[in-house]
């Protein structure tokens, strides 16, 4: 940012807050195996992170209120031959989780009910957990697993053969398989479940349309020799990566998955320091999350108009290895705590970091808590491998803050394709209905009589029918019969012999114009002339040469007294002209003060 100016941002001021020692989860063996993955996965109950441990792989289930020094011996999930390497927790269900190893087998795993790591048993007689599924497949290493978003039962798993096999975790069977040609780096599904985005050794970028078994797009990603990674942002159709330039800088980009060929505005770099950052993408708020792995801070943007704008960053002396991100319905709205991230420290503990919008209301915030993904899937397996496209329904933010549990919002998994984006704006449309535009509109004639409450609109209506009275009866009574019928101020002078059929409107026409203005001259002008259109209408249809002679009179004294008023209203517009400039800056002085 150029600093010239401050954009708006309602995440302008996030802030990164760290947790008090005793308040992490402490006495860790975090695994120390060199393979390139985040090493922890975290959902509203849990925690998993990848376990140091002699004769086979195993990783370590944390229920998340169980903070604090962790005992020695604690129950674990075993069941691998080799080092575990990556783990994935269902999206639908918190406590069923598939991990992947270096002995080329997926193992499922159910947290069984009540779980603790502090169990009232000596050490010797603590049970580790024992997988409740098993996938077998892959000839080599599995080095990264995730589920799919929307389809139930729908696993990816990546590996050493360099191909990614999608499974059918019910039916225990890959389903398809994708021939990648390299080591995969990262891999990341769309909020739909359909395509899948891939970042390999052979630096290359890759979009699979899954159920096809092919790439739909492929273009040079990084090419930077070291690892790159690669996020799906929501329900966009762009994609983030991060990765290295030849020169080794770090790297961020941005790609429109209908045009990949090249980044949307180039390669931006970070910085110079040699750990790869992991990127962590949340749909509610539009933020990327950065975090270096090797270096203790979390850099966050905002996306706005296809730009990553820096917003902040969370910086601390204690470097990470591993870290993983809270899904939206477990962060802490009481807090408007937006993301926490959850760090490992020193492979000895876990510390947790929240993102807070710095807010005093104890209110729920909507503006900052949009319905996000829940616990139900859009389709299952089979009907994924149909070829059935969905996004699973959202859920109610503001029912988690009351404590009311998991409401689903209908019609919000509308949202995310290009052809239903007419949809959504219907519904903010719905309510500018019934909006009483009619009745705001009513107060305005009934303020019109009044010329105090409104003084210059006033002003422009007196000085406009003034200038019209005396261009009638300035240039002579032809101008004045015409003008007889408008809405003028002065439609009490008549005119008997040109319209000699119509006394009577000019009579009721006078006292309903002319009293806001001037009331008692009004009513002594009508006293006066309605006498007079009775004797001009008997004698209109004897002869039309009678009718000049009182004519000659009555303008005189009218116009007489016309000048008059015009020249008192001159002067009270005067005054009113006057006191509004005095107003005016008095208003101004007060805004100077208050500035």
């Amino acid at each position: 940012m150029s600093g010239r100016f401050v954009r708006s941002s309602k995440y302008r001021h996030v802030f990164g807050r760290s947790t008090r020692k005793d308040q992490c989860y402490d006495n860790l063996r975090v695994s120390r195996n060199a393979w390139d993955t985040n090493l922890l996965k975290v959902n509203p109950k849990h925690i998993a992170v990848n376990w140091e441990a002699g004769g086979g792989g195993a990783f370590a289930i944390i229920p998340l209120e169980e903070r604090g020094k962790l005992p020695e011996r604690i129950p674990l999930c075993r069941g691998h031959t080799a080092v575990v390497l990556d783990t994935d927790w269902n999206p639908f269900n918190d406590d069923l989780i598939a991990s992947g190893s270096d002995d080329g087998k997926v193992l499922l795993w159910r947290v069984p009910e009540n779980f603790t790591v502090r169990p009232e048993a000596d050490a010797d007689d603590i049970k580790d957990l024992a997988p409740v599924g098993k996938l077998s497949g892959h000839p080599k290493k599995i080095g990264h697993v995730l589920f799919n978003p929307a389809a139930e039962n729908v696993l990816a798993t990546a590996s050493g053969d360099y191909t990614v096999k999608i499974w059918d975790i019910e039916a225990g069977a890959p389903k398809l398989t994708l021939n990648i040609g390299d080591i995969v780096q990262s891999q990341s599904w769309s909020a739909n479940g359909s395509l899948l985005v891939t970042t390999s050794r052979d630096k290359k970028l890759r979009i699979w349309d899954v159920r096809q078994e092919r790439p739909a797009h492929e273009t040079n990603g990084h090419t930077g020799a070291k690892n790159s990674r690669a996020v799906w942002l929501g329900e966009r159709d762009r994609i983030a990566t991060t990765g290295f330039s030849k020169m080794s800088d770090r790297q961020l980009a941005l790609w429109d998955i209908r045009a990949v060929r090249e980044p949307i505005n180039g390669f931006k770099t970070l910085d110079s320091i040699s750990g790869v950052c992991m990127p962590f993408w949340d749909d509610g708020t539009n933020m990327l999350y950065l975090a270096g792995r090797g270096d203790g801070n979390i850099r966050y943007f905002e996306l706005e108009n296809d730009k990553f704008e820096f917003l902040s960053e969370h910086k601390s002396a204690d470097p990470q290895r591993g870290v993983a991100f809270m899904p939206k319905r477990g962060v802490n709205m009481h807090e408007n705590e937006v993301a926490r991230a959850y760090k490992t420290v020193n492979d000895q503990y876990i510390e947790p970091v929240s993102f807070i919008v710095p807010r005093r209301s104890e209110n729920f915030q909507d503006d900052i808590y949009p319905p996000t993904a829940g616990v139900t899937p859009a389709m299952s397996s089979s009907e994924w491998l149909g070829g059935k496209e969905a996004i699973p329904p959202k859920i109610s933010m503001a029912s988690l803050f009351d404590g009311e549990g998991i409401k689903e919002v209908s019609g919000v998994e509308e949202k995310p394709t290009g052809s239903m984006d007419a949809p959504t704006p219907k519904p903010a449309e719905a309510p500018k209905a019934p909006e009483p535009a009619s009745p705001k509109a009513a107060p305005e004639p009934v303020s019109e009589p009044t010329p105090a409450a409104r003084p210059a609109p006033s002003m422009k209506e007196q000085g406009a029918s003034m200038a019209a009275m005396v261009n009638k009866f300035a240039d002579g009574e032809e101008e004045a019969n015409v003008s007889d019928g408008d809405d003028s101020s002065f439609e009490e002078v008549p005119k008997p012999v040109e319209r000699p059929t119509r006394p009577a409107a000019a009579e009721y026409a006078s006292p309903r114009v002319s009293s806001p203005l001037r009331p008692k001259e009004a009513e002594a002008k009508q006293v006066e002339t309605k006498p007079e259109p009775t004797l001009v209408s008997s004698t209109v249809p004897s002869t039309t040469s009678e009718a000049p002679s009182p004519t000659t009179s009555i303008p005189k004294n009218d116009i007489e007294e016309i000048k008059n008023l015009i020249a008192e209203q001159t002067k009270t517009i005067a005054t009113q002209a006057q006191q509004m400039q005095t107003l005016t800056a008095e208003i101004e002085a007060l805004k100077s003060k208050l500035n």
